[in-house]
């Protein structure tokens, strides 16, 4: 099975990746979102946002990270796509599909899904941009409130010679809601479409993976939230392997901690480890007890220190 780990604004970044591909067999990485408004971006954002362009375009592990764009104008975007192909990215994928409302209030994202027509325009004007050896890929909803909009949407970006689509099957509306999912209309779109398509939405387990293959029939699937709150998600749904117990997370936690103090100085530690335990309680009851300790510090110190202790009355 093809695993994508796919993008989360201010929660999937570089840190994260190379955490999560260094414990996981994931395939390929997909970045957060570079916004492009009406320039051609200075090589630093790329950097930034994807500092594994510096080492051959992958993380340590070896992954592939591909970097997104996040636009509205087709020729800035294919300008932002040379220049990140001219970085050292295997690819440029194309992002169709955040509900942020700051982000849609200025057309971008999934906004878009009611233009299929701009849509097309701009994934023919960054596919006409760089090698055609590299592919171009999109990210997609349904539509943005009727899921029957996931034909047209999807024929847009065929038609504009995209290579692959990853469809999140639920519309704007429907936001991230489980009851949502729609992964029937990716089956109907698979039997009709002539192009690769990724499945993505309520992956949790290797049970969930199995269950989307078999009613997408897609051609591989990509993981977004349920990385966070499984840390070796990819391989529990790629091999069935036993769900990574919770001496190892807190582990791990620690691990995370010297990257991110070391990354930034630990100015955004605590919102970012706070971001992380939002997500590891839903799979860890422990660490739903253990954010009640963490949730009151705004400095990186006091956070570590819960942890170890943490760690280290598991040892006792």
């Amino acid at each position: 099975m093809r695993l994508i780990l796919g993008p989360m604004e201010g929660v999937l970044d570089h840190l994260m990746r190379e955490m999560l591909t260094d414990i996981n067999d994931y395939d390929l990485c997909v970045t957060e979102f570079v916004r492009v408004i009406d320039q051609r971006l200075p090589k630093s954002v790329f950097h930034r946002l994807c500092p594994e362009l510096l080492q051959g375009g992958t993380t340590k592990a070896g992954t592939p990270v591909r970097v997104q764009l996040l636009g509205q104008e087709p020729e800035w975007m294919a300008e932002n796509a040379d220049l990140a192909a001219s970085l050292g990215s295997p690819g440029i994928d194309i992002n169709f599909g955040c509900p942020a409302k700051s982000v849609n209030k200025s057309r971008g994202g999934a906004v878009l899904l009611q233009e299929p027509e701009l849509m097309y325009q701009i994934v023919k004007s960054v596919r006409e941009a760089v090698d055609p050896r590299l592919p171009v890929t999109a990210k997609v909803r349904l539509g943005w409130d009727d899921p029957a909009h996931c034909f047209e949407i999807v024929d847009a970006v065929t038609s504009a010679k995209a290579d692959e689509v990853t469809i999140h099957a639920r519309t704007k509306a429907d936001g991230y809601k489980a009851e949502a999912i729609k992964w029937d209309y990716i089956r109907q779109v698979k039997t009709k479409a002539a192009i690769s398509v990724v499945a993505n939405g309520e992956v949790w387990n290797h049970q969930d993976g199995l269950a989307c293959m078999a009613a997408t029939q897609a051609d591989a699937l990509m993981v977004c939230r349920g990385a966070l709150n499984l840390p070796n998600l990819g391989n529990v749904v790629k091999y069935n392997h036993t769900h990574m117990i919770w001496e190892d997370v807190l582990t791990l936690l620690l691990k995370y901690s010297e990257y991110e103090i070391k990354g930034d100085k630990g100015l955004y530690y605590p919102n970012r480890v706070k971001q992380w335990f939002a997500y590891l309680r839903h799979e860890y009851p422990q660490a739903k007890d253990l954010f009640a300790d963490i949730r009151r510090h705004n400095r990186a110190a006091p956070i570590v220190d819960v942890l170890k202790s943490a760690q280290d009355a598991l040892i006792r």
